[in-house]
């Protein structure tokens, strides 16, 4: 049965959305919602779609829309009984399972990974969205390519600049949240890129610039803008990658690089990052640092995979933009960190 508009542009109502797509594999439950595999009939398209029950919504539906408002390029439909979303579908992989993999891995592959990042953040920006959230955890590749795209994840915290009220809830994830939102002052989309140096940071080391047991001292850490360059982790890496975090994980808010800046920096747009193998030192510290741990709400990547292998899907669902959505944290085609 064709959509009917009903309300804003990006919802739709139908009475069947199984005569659109065909159901495939659950890929995971949560709470409240259950995620599904599907096929779009009309072009063979593979799509993730998340079901919530209607009853859950009440009372909630402004931070659904909220978020829908973010994400504009979604597809939301309902039926009688439930409210649906049709979103990208992820398969690639978590970033920090595929560096570990590698058996080769330098400072020049982590200045392009950055770069992606920064596009990606920038294209945000460029639409006054605030990420707030940004870390290892949501960077997602699209698919199993080897020269895949990196995909950014999560947009529950996320924010619209300018939409009315000033950005000043102190939410984040710990050891990644810029110092102005611990300090709990009004803040701008320049806490994307205090994590994005956060990130950059690991990528070189394998370990977090900001840590302790205790979130008081963490947050201590934080707020001071403490942190080093251990040796003999950071013996190896460059001046020029050192100068380019310092940049991004500058306290002042105003003084930080902007993802324009960062893009224009040598270590990114240059030729300065070096091309020898940290591979080892890397991943042994990812590993130790941010092990696999069981969650409540596990999805099934290899139903995934097995799909986008047996069917040889390409790059031909990608859209504009470098951003994607799976709401509530949750994500699709990997398992979490």
């Amino acid at each position: 049965m064709p959509l009917e508009d009903d309300g804003p542009s990006w919802k739709k109502r139908t009475e069947d959305i199984r005569g659109i797509y065909e159901f495939r594999e659950v890929l995971g439950t949560g709470a409240f919602s259950e995620v599904v595999l599907a096929e779009e009939k009309s072009t063979q398209k593979l799509v993730a779609i998340k079901c919530i029950a209607k009853k859950v919504l009440e009372g909630k539906e402004s931070n659904i829309e909220n978020e829908i408002a973010v994400l504009h390029k979604w597809v939301s439909v309902e039926d009688s009984r439930k409210r649906k979303y049709i979103i990208v579908l992820v398969s690639g992989g978590e970033l920090f399972d595929r560096i570990v993999e590698k058996g080769f891995y330098t400072e020049r592959d982590a200045s392009k990974l950055i770069r992606q990042i920064l596009d990606a953040v920038k294209y945000l920006h460029d639409m006054g969205v605030v990420h707030r959230d940004l870390k290892p955890e949501n960077l997602l590749y699209y698919s199993l390519d080897e020269d895949s795209k990196i995909m950014i994840s999560d947009f529950g915290l996320s924010k619209i600049e300018g939409s009315g009220s000033v950005m000043s809830t102190a939410c984040g994830t710990p050891g990644y949240v810029a110092p102005e939102v611990l300090a709990q002052k009004p803040y701008s989309k320049a806490v994307d890129c205090w994590s994005i140096g956060v990130i950059a940071y690991i990528l070189l080391c394998g370990y977090p610039p900001f840590y302790d047991e205790n979130d008081t001292k963490l947050f201590e850490q934080i707020l001071k803008a403490e942190y080093e360059f251990d040796s003999p982790y950071w013996d190896d890496i460059s001046d020029s990658a050192k100068d380019f975090i310092r940049h991004l994980m500058e306290r002042d808010p105003k003084k930080r690089f902007t993802c324009e800046q960062a893009l224009e920096h040598p270590w990114i747009a240059g030729d300065t990052a070096l091309d020898k193998n940290i591979h080892q030192s890397v991943s042994e510290q990812i590993k130790k640092n941010f092990a696999k741990s069981k969650w409540k709400q596990a999805f099934n990547a290899t139903a995934v995979i097995r799909h986008m292998r047996k069917l040889q899907l390409g790059t031909s669902q990608e859209g504009p933009g470098h951003a994607m959505q799976e709401s509530n944290g949750e994500r699709l085609g990997c398992n979490r960190l």
